[in-house]
């Protein structure tokens, strides 16, 4: 059984573009966290449509409804779990690194300005609305998963395998060396 991959960051660092590339090479099954939780919210009469759904006002409304409900995040996260031990799956998700203790573990890092940069031309978005959504998305992100699980998001890095700094790098250099490290530890 192949182990599961996953792949972890601050919001727009490019984990969906890495994970998809990975799942490819190794013939694994790509899986965003991302997704089970849209799927919620959708059930909740979210429209949730597109990659960006995130970043606009009802994802950020379904962020502040997360937070004073954690049912939601605790649902995806134990179907998650569930999926990834059955192997085999490359995995985007906030908070599975700090839950599982088996698999690979990748941590994209990168300024917040190149997070902005990426959604600013994947989100058709100004600089000064990219980088304050970036900003609450990532700090909205490290409360809630600091009141659920107790760790902190973005700041203890110690459960990765590998923290790869996305600053000055395109996808490809990025994808390069997610590849390696897959290689070497799986």
């Amino acid at each position: 059984m192949k182990k599961s991959v996953i792949i972890s960051g601050p919001p727009a660092i490019g984990k969906t573009t890495i994970a998809k590339g990975l799942a490819k090479e190794f013939g694994m099954k790509y899986l965003g966290g991302g997704d089970i939780l849209k799927e919620l919210a959708s059930e909740q009469g979210f429209q949730t449509g597109g990659d960006d759904w995130w970043d606009t006002q009802d994802g950020m409304k379904f962020l502040t409804q997360r937070q004073k409900d954690p049912t939601f995040d605790k649902k995806v996260d134990e179907k998650l779990k569930k999926l990834f031990m059955q192997g085999g799956l490359v995995i985007t998700s906030y908070t599975l690194p700090w839950l599982v203790d088996d698999g690979i573990k990748i941590w994209l890092s990168g300024s917040q300005h190149n997070s902005a940069d990426r959604m600013k031309s994947r989100d058709n978005l100004t600089e000064k609305e990219a980088i304050k959504i970036v900003q609450k998305r990532y700090d909205e992100n490290k409360i809630l998963y600091k009141k659920l699980y107790n760790f902190n998001f973005g700041e203890d890095l110690t459960v990765f395998d590998k923290i790869i700094n996305t600053d000055g790098l395109n996808a490809q250099q990025v994808l390069d060396a997610a590849k390696d490290v897959v290689r070497e530890l799986l």
